[in-house]
């Protein structure tokens, strides 16, 4: 099937409505690549860093800004749904090629946890920080402190508190109407970025499920399953249900394959065969797709279920929005 050209979105409204599919999921000359349709505002904004002379941590950071400042995207930054005692926290990572490397989870109160997990990586000793030590972390490095928890999503935490019940929805990143206390539970933007030269830096930033147990960390902030980027090979992130990531260090995994001589489509395609000869039924109904690029622009993308869809970004600056192949029908 065709693609749909995307030209430099300037905002999350922009992104589209229909998305192509490449035939092998395969994309070459990719310099930025992100998870879902929202994520070609992130690569715009990526894109326009690199543009301006920015590095590749720059442009990560930058990218996954986007998202994170969106009161309509309820499950990353502001506005995302609390877990299930009514505090909405925060994960991210953020890694370069040269074993740079910050994350936070479990953040409170300020907007841009990618922006503190750079901060981790650039200015402690340390590569993760957790609850109110990341929180009072943020606050010292002098990041603006607000509440998260907006009126539409506390109406939609007060709504789920009615029967308390959690089941994961599959795509749930990509439906228009959402239902309150619907488990929305991994608005998940994993981001990828590289230069001509083959360097490579990534980011990742989500609130993690909805109405999730206090205290509760998925896969996103966690390097080698949301997010692994690795010199002279590629680098890999991860969406779905973060759980299922972590069992099998999803995203070190592909970028292993990688490393052995797989390609970034052979790659994802491994992991997530994987997971579903490990889980069997127990991952029914259950979402999880990875994305791989390697040093020289070739893009891999593969999930369990129809419907994760990607943005790749190439050198001219022109985004497309496609749709991943899947193991299973539905």
């Amino acid at each position: 099937m065709g693609t749909i050209p995307f030209v430099k979105p300037r905002g999350a409204a922009a992104n589209t409505m229909g998305a192509g599919t490449a035939p092998d999921s395969e994309a070459s000359g990719a310099v930025v690549l992100s998870t879902w349709d929202f994520g070609a505002a992130a690569n715009a904004a990526a894109f326009a860093r690199l543009a301006k002379g920015g590095s590749l941590i720059d442009a990560v950071e930058a990218g996954a800004m986007v998202p994170e400042a969106d009161p309509s995207n309820h499950s990353v930054g502001y506005s995302g749904y609390p877990d299930r005692d009514g505090h909405v926290t925060l994960d991210a990572v953020i890694m370069d090629d040269a074993g740079g490397v910050g994350a936070v989870a479990a953040l409170e109160n300020t907007v841009h946890a990618i922006s503190v997990a750079r901060r981790v990586m650039e200015r402690t000793p340390h590569t993760f920080l957790v609850g109110e030590g990341a929180t009072r972390f943020a606050r010292d490095q002098g990041f603006p402190q607000r509440s998260l928890l907006t009126p539409e999503s506390e109406k939609a935490w007060r709504g789920w508190l009615k029967t308390a019940k959690y089941q994961p929805e599959a795509n749930s990143e990509n439906r228009v109407t959402r239902t309150p206390g619907g488990a929305l539970d991994h608005d998940t933007i994993g981001l990828l970025a590289r230069t001509a030269d083959g360097r490579m830096a990534g980011a990742c930033t989500t609130s993690g499920m909805a109405f999730k147990m206090r205290g509760r960390v998925g896969d996103s902030p966690q390097v080698g399953s949301g997010l692994y980027v690795e010199a002279g090979v590629g680098g890999a992130t991860s969406t779905g249900v973060g759980e299922e990531v972590t069992r099998v260090a999803g995203s070190a995994r592909v970028v292993a394959s990688m490393r052995g001589g797989a390609s970034p489509q052979q790659a994802c395609e491994e992991v997530v065969r994987h997971i579903a000869h490990l889980r069997g039924d127990a991952i029914r109904g259950v979402q999880v797709g990875f994305l791989a690029l390697d040093t020289k622009g070739n893009v891999g993308a593969f999930c369990l279920l129809p419907g994760f869809t990607y943005a790749v970004t190439d050198a001219r600056g022109t985004t497309r929005v496609l749709k991943a192949n899947s193991l299973f029908k539905a």
